[in-house]
């Protein structure tokens, strides 16, 4: 089921924002004074890890006053392009979203509707020749790489639980990082690797996770929902995804890798004010560099992580955003070692 759904009847997600700008050619018009009317798209809901931080950035916009956002969640893969042009239609100068599972149709209604500029998370690149529709990921990777340091420095087993959703590029990057991270910190760690076919099913994430706290595991990599609940219930410890869920497992996660949407939002934001939104890979704003990701605050694991590691992940923060470091983005399927 699809619902439409203004930003302000739901519970406000809290963020932070930077403005960005990109170049190019299109003239999609808006005023700079103006405020532009954003539609999000989502296949799950906005409580989901992912989309949540869009709705997030979306919704701190919205209250500076930059834009005015409704959204549509649990839209079907093949009710996604209807739901595109109905926006497109009502007048929506940007819209939002995720088309992993729709791409093609996604593109085809992008180009009948050549003064809407399209925001997508996509698995494939921009097309110049479809100059009104630019992609985006959650490029996340330099933080998952510290999130990794950590991992490696808690683990006592040196056996690590990894559950995934799909094995596809935007979670395969993420999760090399984490282990590339680990394995840093603690050489000759093994990890379980195991992905379970959904965005969003808890309770096989859940399962899936106990099966590896059987094997010998002694913390999860949490890249699902479920996944924490199962660590918590066996008293070991997780590392999250995306959102910090700390608050929620306040003995359980030690950290998580978050994503912020809000520069990646922004740029685009700016490019329409200025009449030069266009085809264009946003990925990039993704980075840490760019504000695009971070490590949470170790909040009720402040002064149980080991020193050494704090000190590694202190060094590699300061050369990933100085430049010096670049983490590998490998999009290659993770395996179990």
């Amino acid at each position: 089921m699809t619902r439409q759904t203004s930003a302000l009847t739901r519970r406000r997600l809290l963020g932070t924002s930077a403005a960005l700008g990109l170049a190019s050619l299109l003239p999609v018009r808006a005023m700079a004074q103006d405020t532009i009317k954003v539609a999000g798209i989502y296949t799950v809901p906005v409580e989901q890890q992912w989309v949540s931080r869009i709705h997030v950035a979306a919704t701190v916009a919205q209250d500076r006053g930059d834009i005015a956002y409704v959204y549509s969640e649990n839209t079907s893969n093949t009710d996604y392009p209807r739901v595109m042009r109905e926006y497109a239609e009502q007048g929506y100068q940007l819209i939002v979203g995720e088309v992993f599972g729709a791409e093609q149709e996604a593109r085809e209604v992008a180009a009948d509707y050549p003064d809407v500029a399209f925001l997508m998370g996509s698995s494939f690149k921009e097309d110049p020749a479809l100059p009104n529709f630019a992609v985006f990921d959650n490029y996340i990777q330099d933080a998952a790489y510290l999130s990794g340091i950590i991992a490696g420095a808690m683990t006592e087993s040196g056996n690590i639980g990894m559950v995934g959703g799909f094995p596809i590029p935007e979670v395969n990057r993420l999760m090399n990082a984490f282990m590339a991270g680990a394995v840093e910190s603690k050489p000759g760690i093994s990890f379980q690797v195991s992905f379970i076919g959904s965005w969003f099913d808890p309770p096989k994430a859940k399962e899936t996770a106990f099966a590896m706290l059987e094997g010998g595991a002694d913390l999860l990599y949490a890249e699902r929902f479920g996944v924490s609940d199962a660590a918590q219930e066996r008293g070991v410890l997780a590392i999250g995804n995306v959102i910090d869920t700390q608050s929620d497992y306040p003995d359980t996660v030690v950290a998580s890798a978050i994503w912020h949407f809000e520069p990646t939002l922004d740029a685009a934001i700016a490019a329409i004010k200025a009449g030069s939104f266009a085809a264009a890979d946003y990925g990039i704003y993704s980075f840490m560099k760019e504000g695009g990701c971070s490590l949470a605050p170790l909040g009720t694991f402040d002064g149980k992580v080991p020193e050494a590691a704090l000190t590694l992940v202190a060094e590699r923060t300061a050369a990933i955003k100085d430049g010096s470091l670049v983490v590998e983005i490998n999009d290659e399927e993770p395996k179990s070692s």
